[in-house]
């Protein structure tokens, strides 16, 4: 799955990158992948220029860049380092759309997840709570999409991502909506590792619509309730995939 579609649900300037942006997303993706691994001192501004073509002007404004994703970290006379990824601003866009470009890294899925299973059923309640029937509808519209995308893995995990985004628009939290990168980036991720059938997205599209009709019922504990059994029902699947694959 291609992190163009991370850039296309967040709506992000389609546009072409600068050179600058370029080359900062070519060596963020490498850092997140771990081909350039934490502590690694980056080549000197003349190597990088030559190896990407570009000049030492667009160099320096992109390992600013990710300084400021706190990727990297510049100190005179030492040079430039891949700093712990812990120190990592992870909810970046751009770091959550990286992700899509290197190995599936179980352990930040499962950290996706944990916060999903967190935040999602409450989200769910306030939606039927406080969701306007413009709200409700565009719930709808995307789990709609979902069973007519069915028989394609992306058209399906797209609008899969547009329904739990529409939950989070219908909680009306300006901090739940901050975090829908979250959502995209783990179902984005998963999908590499679930390699989701026409069969398993015809299963999943019912427990979708049973939560869409708990919150047009305005039913809060119900929809609660069900977003919480989705997604704990959705990660324990993917944690057999992953431990299938180690």
């Amino acid at each position: 799955m291609s992190e163009l579609v991370y850039y296309d649900l967040k709506r992000s300037a389609s546009m072409s990158p600068s050179l600058s942006v370029q080359v900062a997303r070519e060596l963020g993706r490498r850092i997140v992948a771990g081909a350039i691994e934490t502590g690694t001192l980056l080549d000197e501004e003349n190597a990088l220029a030559e190896r990407f073509k570009v000049s030492r002007v667009v160099i320096r404004d992109a390992v600013k860049i990710l300084v400021s994703k706190g990727m990297l970290d510049v100190r005179r006379g030492i040079g430039t380092r891949v700093r712990p990824r812990t120190d990592w601003i992870l909810l970046d866009d751009d770091v959550l759309a990286w992700h899509l470009s290197a190995p599936p890294n179980h352990e930040f899925l499962k950290q996706l997840l944990e916060i999903r299973i967190a935040f999602e059923p409450k989200a769910a309640r306030w939606a039927a709570e406080r969701g306007t029937e413009e709200d409700i509808a565009t719930i709808r519209a995307a789990c709609d999409q979902m069973e007519a995308s069915v028989g394609s893995s992306e058209g399906f995990v797209v609008a899969d991502a547009l329904f739990h985004k529409a939950i989070l628009s219908a909680a009306h939290n300006d901090i739940l909506t901050a975090i829908e990168g979250v959502i995209y980036s783990a179902l984005l991720v998963s999908i590499k590792i679930t390699n989701q059938t026409r069969e398993s997205n015809l299963q999943s599209v019912p427990f979708h619509r049973e939560v869409l009709e708990a919150i047009a019922a305005r039913d809060g504990d119900l929809a609660e309730q069900l977003t919480s059994k989705l997604l704990e029902d959705a990660a324990e699947r993917l944690y057999r995939e992953m431990a299938s694959c180690t």
